[in-house]
Parts: C-alpha cells; sequence; structure tokens
C-alpha cells in the first residue's frame, strides 16, 4: 500500500456522498391503481421452470405475472425484453443507478438505450420485509451479472458446465423465438436476480451471495408496462448459501403465473425516451 498518506486523508473521507441520479422526479407507479386492477385480475396461464432450466413466456402490456417458490428455497436469473423488439431489453445497470441494488415493490425495470422506459414495475414483494441485513446483503439484487460458462470456464481451470443461467437463458430465448444461438446469445443480458440474497462485502468490496430467506409460496410480482417477453432460469446454485453453476446444490423448480386484468389496462404503454439527437 502507497505509506504516501496525506495530512487532509480524513477530511478527503469524511466528505457527504452525493445521489448520483435523484428519482423524485420519475413518473409515479400509482401502486394504488395497480393495486386495484390486480384486485380484479384473473389467472390465464403459467408455466414451471425445472431446477437448472430456463423458460421463456409472455406477457401482454397491463397483465401482471408472478414469480413463486414452489418447493424449496430458490433463487432465479429474469431477464425481459420488448415482444415488438427483443433488442430493447432490462438495462439492470440503469435500474440500479435509478432505484439502488436492490428492487422491491414500487421499484421499475428499465429498458436500454434507446428506449429508456419502464418494462415492468414491481407490485408485490412477500420478501420486502428482509430490507439489509447486518452484512450488507438484501434480497431481488441488479449488481450481479448471471453466472455463465466463460466464467466458470475461466475460474474453474478450464472445466465445462452447461446449465450457467446465461446458457439456459440463451436456449430458451432460442425455443421461444426460433433462433440460433449466434443470434440468440447477444440478446441475453445481466438480470435480476430474483431471490438471490448479494451485496458487497465491506473490507474488500466484493460481490458476495448468502443463503436466500425465500421460502416455498414467497413470490415477487410485477405489472408488464410493454408487451413482453420474459426468460427466467432456475438457478444451479438452488438459494446460492454455497456456490453456483454446479450440480452440488439442492435445486427447486419456480412457477410463473400470469394474470389479467379485467377491463382497460391501468394506464397506456410507456412511450420510448424522448431524447433525439442534434
Amino acid at each position: 500500500m502507497n505509506q504516501n498518506i496525506p495530512q487532509d486523508a480524513a477530511e478527503r473521507r469524511a466528505i457527504a456522498p452525493v445521489i448520483c441520479y435523484p428519482n423524485h422526479t420519475l413518473p409515479d407507479p400509482d401502486l394504488a391503481a395497480l393495486a386495484e386492477a390486480r384486485r380484479l385480475a384473473r389467472k390465464t396461464g403459467e408455466c414451471l421452470v425445472p431446477a437448472r432450466e430456463a423458460r421463456c413466456f409472455r406477457v401482454p402490456a397491463g397483465h401482471f405475472f408472478r414469480v413463486t417458490s414452489v418447493e424449496g428455497p430458490q433463487v432465479g436469473d429474469l431477464n425481459l425484453w420488448s415482444a415488438a423488439d427483443p433488442h430493447e431489453r432490462f438495462y439492470s445497470g440503469k435500474t440500479r443507478a435509478l432505484h439502488g441494488t436492490h428492487l422491491t415493490r414500487g421499484d421499475r425495470l428499465w429498458s436500454l438505450f434507446p428506449w429508456l422506459r419502464p418494462m415492468a414495475t414491481v407490485v408485490e414483494d412477500t420478501l420486502e420485509w428482509y430490507g439489509i441485513d447486518e452484512h450488507g446483503g438484501s434480497v431481488h439484487d441488479v449488481i450481479g451479472t448471471r453466472c455463465d460458462p466463460y466464467t466458470h470456464h475461466l475460474l474453474s481451470g478450464g472445466q465445462h458446465y452447461h446449465h450457467c443461467c446465461h446458457s439456459n437463458l440463451t436456449h430458451a430465448l432460442m425455443d421461444a423465438l426460433g433462433l440460433d444461438r449466434a443470434a440468440a446469445e447477444p440478446l441475453v443480458h445481466d438480470v435480476l436476480n430474483v431471490f438471490m440474497c448479494t451485496g458487497f462485502t465491506r473490507d474488500t468490496g466484493q460481490y458476495f451471495m448468502k443463503a436466500s430467506p425465500v421460502r416455498p409460496g414467497d413470490y415477487i410480482e410485477f405489472h408488464a408496462e410493454i408487451d413482453l417477453i420474459g426468460g427466467l432460469s432456475a438457478c444451479p446454485g438452488g438459494d446460492c448459501s454455497a456456490e453456483h453453476s454446479s450440480d452440488a446444490a439442492r435445486c427447486h423448480p419456480l412457477l410463473v403465473e400470469i394474470f389479467a386484468p379485467q377491463g382497460p389496462a391501468a394506464r397506456p404503454q410507456p412511450a420510448p425516451s424522448g431524447y433525439r439527437w442534434p
């Protein structure tokens, strides 16, 4: 470590932080209106995602979709694409900048440039009670990427593992859209880690995971702001208490349910960003 510590080091460290993206000017998600629309909604379909696999599902704008732990503690990696153009997809980095490292009720999942509009809004979260624990951990993060075979190969000394969430989501999108791997893989993106409990270590700043607090019956529910294709992988790490990208962890399926509003949608679909290049 460089020992050339300046005399005013303490004063420099004590400078108060400033929020990069104050979000009080974001459109109000109007959770009360969404709650009323959800109260009248009726289930129209479901998709069971097997352990260590992924599935895609479609959600029309104005509908709701719920991800539930059904058999045991299990985390899931969620991708979202616009059904009209899958090149418009979830932007976890900007979502993190706008809402924070972990999402819960009232937060929104935003799409990438040049669209930058809400794709889905979190309307219910049975793990909202968890908050931030003594280790700095919380659930439903947008800080991790997704387990992938390339990083696994790098860190394992050359081993191959084919059920990583990146691989699972790629195959699910190939099946859903009839694409080959070369076309589908670039559309797979950084995820919302549903139910995963994560944070950063205080001493080294490293990304950590710990056993998820999710139990059978816990769920997170979303309102689709635009016509969506969703992709969900039941992570090969199970509850991510020890490792991921392996067959050693005990894994369980995840259930996705779709609910249709009775009557018109609660609001019109959001328009893409109004920014225009000069």
